[in-house]
């Protein structure tokens, strides 16, 4: 990683259109998430230190941790950047053309495809496979198996790790692919098998840390044991395309059967992974820089 954890988090932003996509999901898990940025801020917000010299020795101490590339702070945060950077977020020509908090639908949206079902189902499976191997990465385990991710997911995801799968679930399963999004996905999965996931380019930088020879099993299986996690989200709050514009609607003009374009417009001009990635490396580092400080 080229830039440092203080230049990652002073370089948040505080408003632009993932963050407005972020609070418009507060729904799903409410009070989860906090656009917490800022170097010294994120110190102060997650340690409640308000001593400007105790504030500086655990900054040094983060740093000096995130640079130990031993640690997997960097690594994790590989994961979390290589995901949205390569999955075509942040369309700089889109975004220039935004000029006002209301964005209606303007003319270069008619030049947008919507991804086809295979291609969101993969894109979804590897935005899975990538968490569990930042998480490992951050939490300085060995790759962990599906099935002891999913109960690490249910027991301690919080805050912004917990903001950045339920935005999983509503961004890359029901509003590109509907009600019945999982199901979609396995049919992809049991009809394309691994050939789907030959030419993706988020497959071919994350493949080598894939563990095992069988790379589609393991995708397999991780989303195979995530689907509950996602299935009870779903029921839990009653979620659906509509209920997901519904929030969104605030800030995006948008017709009824237009829904798809939507969906491809906020997979081109956001980075929630990568945003709240950051943040989720940020609380783990702050914590331990804290404690050792």
């Amino acid at each position: 990683m080229s830039d440092s954890i203080i230049e990652l988090l002073n370089e948040l932003p505080s408003d632009n259109l993932t963050v407005k996509t972020l609070n418009a999901l507060d729904f799903v898990v409410p009070g989860e998430w906090e656009n917490v940025v800022g170097f010294n801020q994120t110190i102060e917000v997650i340690t409640g230190e308000s001593d400007a010299d105790r504030i500086l020795d655990i900054g040094n101490k983060a740093l000096e941790l995130y640079n130990d590339a031993d640690n997997g702070y960097q690594g994790a945060m590989w994961y979390y950047n290589v995901v949205d950077n390569l999955d075509g977020a942040l369309a700089a020509a889109a975004m220039a053309e935004i000029v006002s908090e209301k964005i209606p639908f303007l003319s270069f949206l008619g030049g947008l495809t919507p991804k086809a079902d295979t291609t969101q189902s993969v894109d979804l499976c590897l935005k899975i496979v990538a968490e569990l191997i930042a998480y490992s990465k951050l939490n300085g385990l060995p790759i962990l198996d599906p099935g002891e991710f999913v109960t690490n997911l249910t027991e301690e995801y919080k805050g912004p790790s917990l903001m950045r799968m339920a935005a999983l679930v509503c961004l890359d399963g029901l509003v590109p692919l509907g009600p019945d999004f999982l199901q979609k996905v396995q049919d992809t999965l049991d009809g394309e098998g691994e050939g789907a996931f030959t030419d993706n380019a988020v497959f071919g930088a994350i493949s080598g840390a894939i563990p095992g020879d069988d790379k589609f099993g393991f995708i397999t299986n991780s989303f195979g044991a995530v689907q509950g996690w996602m299935d009870n989200l779903v029921g839990s709050v009653g979620l659906t395309p509509e209920s997901i514009f519904d929030n969104i609607g605030g800030f995006i003009d948008f017709s009824d059967d237009a829904l798809d374009v939507v969906a491809a417009f906020l997979d081109k001009t956001t980075n929630y992974f990568q945003h709240t990635g950051t943040q989720t490396v940020a609380r783990k580092l702050i914590e331990q820089a804290a404690e050792e400080a």
